[in-house]
C-alpha cells in the first residue's frame, strides 16, 4: 500500500512554524490534513465551587498549560476572587510564563518556569519552594506524573479540575480516505469513534503516540502499526518516517526535524 493522504490529529502548524510534517510531506509527496479530534470545555464554576478550594489559601499557582492560566483566570473572575499580586507562578515551560502576561504584569509578579519536558526537573523547581502552599489547576485527565512527584514528597498541594477534553465534531472529515492516520492521545481514539462509529479500519495505517494512546486504540479494536516515541523515533514523524523507510523498501536517515520534535 502506498500512502500519500495522511491526517494529523494536531492544530495546523502557523504560517511561520516550521513543522517536520512539511518535511515528511516534501521528501515521500505526502497530502497531510491537520484537524484536531477534541475540543477543551471548562468546568462551570458551580462544579468548582463544590470542590471548596478558598483560593485565597494559595501562594502559588503550578501552571502545566495555556489551557491552565486561561481557565484559572476565567474561573477566578467568575467566582469573583482577586488573585493576590503576591502570588508565585510555577510555569512549565517559558511559552506558558509568557502567556501569563495576557492576566498580569509580568515583571510585577513572581513568575518562575522550566525549560525542561521533565516532570522530574519540574518538580526540582517547584521544590525550592516547598514551604509553600499550591493550586494545580489541570484537566480531568492530567498526566499524574508530576501530582505523584508532589505526593511522594509531601509537598502540600491540591489538584482542581477546571477545565475537560472531549470529542469534537469532526464528522465532515471523509476518514475513509486516509492512508495514515496519527493520533496522539486517548480522547483522539475515543473522538474516532464517536464521531465515526461505522469506520472500519481496513487497509488505514493507524499511528500513536504513548502507551496510553496505544491501548486505548487497541482495546476500541483498532490495529497499531505505527507507536511513538521508541528509542529510535522520539516523536511522530519519526515513528512515520521508519514506517515509510520500510515501505519503501529505503534506509534513510530521518531528517534532523524529526528527530529534535518530540510530538
Amino acid at each position: 500500500m502506498k500512502i500519500k493522504t495522511v491526517l494529523i490529529s494536531q492544530p495546523a502548524p502557523a504560517e511561520n512554524e516550521k513543522s517536520p510534517f512539511s518535511d515528511l510531506a516534501k521528501k515521500y509527496n505526502l497530502k497531510p490534513t491537520f484537524r484536531k479530534l477534541f475540543k477543551i470545555e471548562g468546568v462551570h464554576v458551580r462544579d468548582v465551587r463544590q470542590e471548596r478550594v478558598d483560593f485565597d489559601e494559595y501562594n502559588g499557582v503550578i501552571m502545566t498549560s495555556r489551557n491552565a492560566v486561561d481557565h484559572f483566570f476565567r474561573v477566578a473572575k467568575e467566582m469573583r476572587v482577586d488573585v493576590s499580586p503576591e502570588t508565585k507562578y510555577f510555569c512549565n515551560s517559558e511559552t506558558t510564563a509568557f502567556y501569563l502576561q495576557n492576566y498580569v504584569q509580568y515583571r510585577k509578579r513572581k513568575i518562575f518556569f522550566c525549560n525542561s519536558q521533565s516532570a522530574n526537573d519540574f518538580f526540582t523547581l517547584i521544590n525550592k519552594h516547598k514551604n509553600d502552599h499550591f493550586l494545580l489547576p489541570c484537566s480531568d485527565n492530567c498526566k499524574q506524573d508530576l501530582p505523584a512527584l508532589l505526593k511522594k514528597n509531601k509537598i502540600k498541594h491540591t489538584p482542581i479540575t477546571l477545565f475537560r477534553t472531549v470529542p469534537d465534531d469532526v464528522t465532515d472529515l471523509e476518514i475513509a480516505k486516509y492512508d495514515l492516520i496519527a493520533v496522539f492521545s486517548p480522547i483522539g481514539i475515543q473522538s474516532l469513534k464517536q464521531n465515526f462509529p461505522a469506520f472500519k479500519q481496513g487497509k488505514t495505517v493507524l499511528a500513536t503516540f504513548g502507551s496510553a494512546t496505544s491501548a486505548a486504540a487497541e482495546d476500541a479494536g483498532f490495529k497499531v502499526q505505527i507507536k511513538a516515541p521508541t528509542p529510535t523515533a522520539p516523536s511522530m514523524a519519526a515513528a512515520i518516517e521508519e514506517y515509510l523507510q520500510v515501505e519503501n523498501g529505503k534506509t534513510v536517515k530521518p531528517t534532523k526535524a524529526t528527530v529534535k520534535t518530540k510530538k
